[in-house]
């Protein structure tokens, strides 16, 4: 079965809104068995909602719509689809008194616009909001079916949810879709396809790989699809259980989280504590550790060590080491993740040095040049990294390359 998603609005093509939707119904969708074939965003007007309609009911078997149903002006979905499908408004009782219960204590009386979301195509099969003023409309047409939605978030989640996943799963057979991550890093990603050229194509034919880079790791997804969800579970793990004899500890994890959970969960699990001071990161690795829920168990706090000063006075790094070394070397970065550590009373703490960019670079230290050093019960590690002459990217990719440093130092100081 193919299934399309369509996305209504201005506001999605301009970059005034970021379009969740999309992802949230694929996510959704692909759990139950279904696969999304194409994504489409369009404008607010009638000819490109009218040009859509027409293709996606060429090639599609199901057009999830979101958008365009509120009660202004600029709102033109409902109407357009009556053209569309040869429809007339009709008055509908029912959706008019969840529009009464639903602004019962928001508004001393309803106004003609609020009115107006009561009035439907009269060939449609109208779908009840009670969380919304816009009903969901379902029609079906030269054999495909259009569902249009609202696209407030909390709206349309409703309504897939509690109605339209639940029709389509008893009206079309899905198969099983089960995906695999594998999350790897310091492999560039068309390094890792060379290494995995042979181990992909032996790959059975129901199974295919996606590579997903970020900056400092690789995504490595593994889809199998099939009927019976015991052996394509058992298929999945057979082939991954073939990738560590050749990435070997290029492998993070096994489950598609990011390097900061992988780290919390170790910590937690163990029963440790973290501290960091950060310069050239700013304090963006304790940002990622302390949007993990429970974090206070783990993290004692950070330093953020931007001048020279701080340094010195608040970690403890002797000032004739920044004037021999300068503030981007070895000995500066282990000193402030030991001074972390002390301080701040944890039993493990990372600290970054670099010049992030694009400005402050120099022919012995050009921009990108970063150090990082992990502190432990058992002594002080540190590493040289030269990234590019993005800051943003320089900032997390030395947050990444801390958080895997930390991952292998504690699981060697645990053997």
């Amino acid at each position: 079965m193919k299934i399309e998603i369509v996305t209504i609005g201005d506001e999605l093509l301009i970059g005034q809104v970021v379009d969740t939707n999309s992802a949230w119904i694929g996510k959704q969708f692909n759990n139950s068995g279904f696969e999304i074939n194409r994504i489409t965003s369009v404008k607010d007007t009638e000819a490109e909602i009218l040009n859509i309609l027409k293709e996606t009911s060429r090639r599609a078997d199901v057009v999830l719509l979101t958008g365009g149903l509120g009660p202004t002006k600029d709102d033109i979905t409902k109407v357009t689809m009556c053209k569309f499908f040869g429809a007339k408004l009709v008055f509908n009782d029912e959706v008019f008194e969840d529009i009464k219960i639903l602004l019962k204590d928001r508004v001393s009386s309803i106004n003609e616009l609020n009115k107006q979301q009561a009035m439907v195509p009269d060939n449609c099969t109208v779908i009840r909001n009670p969380v919304g003023t816009a009903p969901v409309m379902w029609f079906e047409h030269g054999g495909t079916i259009f569902v249009s939605m609202p696209g407030v978030p909390s709206e349309m989640k409703h309504a897939v949810e509690g109605n339209i996943l639940p029709r389509l799963i008893s009206r079309f057979k899905s198969s099983e879709i089960i995906h695999k991550t594998v999350l790897i890093h310091n492999i560039p990603e068309a390094v890792l396809a060379e290494m995995l050229e042979f181990w992909e194509n032996a790959l059975p034919e129901f199974i295919s790989v996606a590579y997903l880079p970020s900056p400092g790791r690789i995504r490595l997804r593994l889809t199998a699809k099939g009927q019976n969800k015991r052996e394509l579970e058992s298929s999945l793990q057979k082939v991954i259980d073939q990738l560590y004899p050749i990435v070997g500890e290029a492998i993070l994890g096994y489950d598609d989280v990011s390097t900061v959970k992988i780290i919390f969960d170790l910590f937690i699990k163990n029963k440790l504590t973290l501290a960091t001071a950060e310069s050239c990161t700013g304090g963006n690795i304790a940002h990622q550790i302390t949007l993990i829920p429970g974090s206070s168990n783990i993290f004692k706090g950070s330093v953020v060590a931007y001048h020279n000063h701080i340094k010195t006075g608040m970690l403890g790094v002797d000032e004739r080491t920044l004037e021999k070394n300068g503030a981007v070397s070895k000995e500066v970065v282990e000193q402030m993740a030991l001074g972390a550590k002390k301080s701040l009373k944890s039993d493990y703490a990372m600290a970054t040095s670099g010049i992030a960019g694009p400005g402050g670079g120099s022919e012995l230290k050009p921009v990108g040049t970063v150090w990082i050093a992990v502190a432990g019960p058992n002594g002080v590690i540190s590493n040289q990294f030269k990234f590019g002459h993005i800051r943003e990217r320089n900032i997390i990719r030395s947050t990444e390359k801390a958080l895997v440093m930390l991952k292998h130092m504690v699981e060697k100081d645990l053997v």
